[in-house]
């Protein structure tokens, strides 16, 4: 019996996995149970930033692992600590929250929404993607992942990137949630003056809003989080996925006048931010740092685009540094056929590619995606 019927026979089946079993990476490279080398231009859905296997990070954690691994949050712990004082730092919001995964944060942050404003709506918009939880669930846009689980969170969704957002303002908002750039949707930035109206309404409706950057945080878009290219400071930010780099923790920044309006006993979470987690985060950015891997994504970035341009078979290109969508005829079987030459990719929709890969690529690597996309 191989491995794809063992997980059949033991697993529930909601994932559609690709016919491969991983065993180990380097890098940006992965290798599969046979040995067969692959380059990863999905990075864990933009998760393993720092690649794989890198040796700093596997020494940091291994360090904590041997002094201690979890004792809740009854009790202090110093890489809790160091942690928020680093992302206060490298974000620019003032206090945190720490949890294990992106939905969790999202969950959290609609929750501290509806307590600082006393209001109970959500506005979200057209293409959003905020994870699959009820709470969440209510602010994501696919019908096909909502319709099963309703009735869910009063929640309404606007067109992405229009600003003529008069007739969705009322009194019992309680929050407009959005993701600075849009990710499962396929890749579309936001446009400046869309967020600019979206704060300008803040001020008028007395609503807060959350930037969702589990996908574009921690160097992604060529910053160290998407809101930095246009200077936007949201009221509660939520971040996940390359956090850790690949260690499960996610996290909940918030500004002063949010913090203060929450109280103990309001919110929590047994394993989120423990002392593991936290290292690993801690090591994801002192590597970032060390490598100047935001500064990086955005070079090859722009690199992956120009080569991109190059090629037949994308029609339109969109992104910001190491997050770059592609328009392409029939992806679901282009995505199969780079799987079989030695290229891992995903796709978003039945049109449109997502290259996420480890920030710590090269124009070499680059280069080879784009000549296996080119043979086929």
């Amino acid at each position: 019996m191989d491995w794809v019927e063992r997980e059949r026979k033991a697993l529930i089946q909601f994932y559609l996995r690709k016919k491969v079993v991983f065993e180990r990476g380097d890098g940006c490279w992965l290798y599969d149970v046979d040995g067969k080398k692959y380059l990863d231009m999905v990075a864990g859905i933009a998760t393993v930033s720092i690649g794989h296997s890198h040796p700093l990070f596997i020494e940091r954690v291994s360090e904590q692992l041997k002094k201690l691994i979890h004792v809740s949050n009854l009790y202090y712990t110093i890489p809790q600590i160091q942690l928020a004082e680093k992302l206060k730092e490298i974000s620019g919001m003032d206090k945190f929250f720490f949890c294990n995964s992106g939905t969790e944060a999202v969950e959290g942050a609609l929750k501290f929404a509806r307590k600082i404003t006393g209001k109970k709506k959500f506005l979200a918009f057209t293409g959003s993607f905020h994870g699959r939880t009820l709470g969440s669930l209510s602010v994501t846009h696919k019908e096909k992942f909502r319709k099963p689980f309703e009735p869910l969170l009063d929640s309404e969704f606007a067109e992405y990137n229009n600003p003529d957002l008069g007739k969705f303002m009322n009194n019992n908002l309680a929050a407009v949630i959005l993701e600075p750039v849009l990710g499962e949707a396929g890749v579309f930035p936001a446009k400046k003056e869309f967020l600019k109206e979206i704060f300008r309404l803040r001020d008028e409706y007395g609503f807060v809003v959350i930037f969702d950057e589990v996908q574009t945080g921690f160097g992604r878009t060529g910053r160290w989080f998407a809101k930095d290219h246009h200077g936007f400071k949201p009221d509660i930010m939520t971040m996940a996925k390359a956090m850790g780099s690949g260690f499960p923790i996610g996290g909940i920044g918030v500004t002063e006048e949010v913090a203060e309006k929450l109280a103990a006993g309001e919110h929590g979470s047994t394993f989120g931010g423990n002392v593991l987690a936290s290292s690993a985060s801690l090591a994801t950015i002192e590597i970032i740092e060390k490598e100047n891997l935001v500064e990086n994504s955005e070079k090859m970035g722009k690199y992956l685009v120009k080569r991109l341009e190059g090629l037949s078979i994308v029609e339109s290109i969109r992104g910001l540094g190491l997050m770059v969508g592609a328009k392409v005829e029939n992806s679901p079987k282009l995505v199969e056929k780079a799987l079989n030459k030695g290229l891992v990719l995903n796709n978003t929709s039945e049109d449109a590619l997502r290259f996420v890969p480890p920030l710590v690529i090269d124009k070499e690597e680059i280069d080879y995606c784009i000549e296996i996309l080119n043979s086929i």
